[in-house]
């Protein structure tokens, strides 16, 4: 069986919403988008575009599906002919036709991600954070290799939205903080939240 990998962009304060560039995601009147790329370095560019080539399939949720077909269909690079090489799949229940090529459109989440999963090696998540609190709830993430930059913004969707089903998590291998401030940590689900007295 394979498994599914969620990789999130965060601020300190749980902000997703549009980190590559400017204008990116201007939905809610969002004006930060591209708040990424201040933080950006050889050495964690070096580990996303590893994990980015180790994957078998790509899983997006439908807005950043839309960003991502505006760019990576055209792409000629290490990381374009990859996602243009290998099967990509989008969670949406409106979308009728998908306009880059080698696209399924996934209707039953619960479903046919886990149907994916067992017919991947690893088939990664970026992005999509109403994705996530489908997946999370229905138990399909296997891990969760969450970035966080050291910015606050105040504003825009969270990684974790209300109604998210409450879990617990460990840690999974030894997080990594690199030079342009970014610190990496996956983490894998183990169970539900306990509660207890301190001291």
């Amino acid at each position: 069986m394979g498994r599914l990998v969620v990789s999130m962009f965060s601020t300190l304060d749980g902000v997703m919403q549009g980190p590559g560039a400017p204008g990116e995601d201007l939905e809610g009147g969002f004006a930060h988008s591209g708040w990424q790329a201040p933080f950006a370095g050889p050495e964690s560019g070096a580990v996303i575009v590893e994990s980015i080539l180790s994957m078998d399939a790509l899983l997006l949720g439908r807005t950043t599906y839309d960003t991502w077909v505006r760019h990576w269909p055209q792409a000629r690079d290490v990381i374009g002919d990859h996602f243009n090489a290998i099967p990509k799949f989008v969670a949406s229940r409106t979308m009728t036709e998908a306009a880059w090529a080698g696209t399924t459109i996934v209707r039953d989440v619960p479903t046919e991600v886990a149907a994916l999963k067992q017919t991947y090696g690893e088939t990664r998540v970026w992005g999509s954070g109403e994705l996530l609190t489908a997946l999370l709830a229905h138990d399909l993430v296997d891990q969760l290799d969450l970035w966080t930059y050291p910015v606050v913004l105040g504003s825009g969707k969270r990684v974790f939205r209300d109604g998210t089903l409450p879990a617990a998590f460990e840690v999974v291998g030894e997080p990594r903080a690199f030079t342009g401030g970014a610190i990496l940590a996956s983490y894998r689900r183990s169970g539900t939240p306990t509660v207890g007295t301190m001291g």
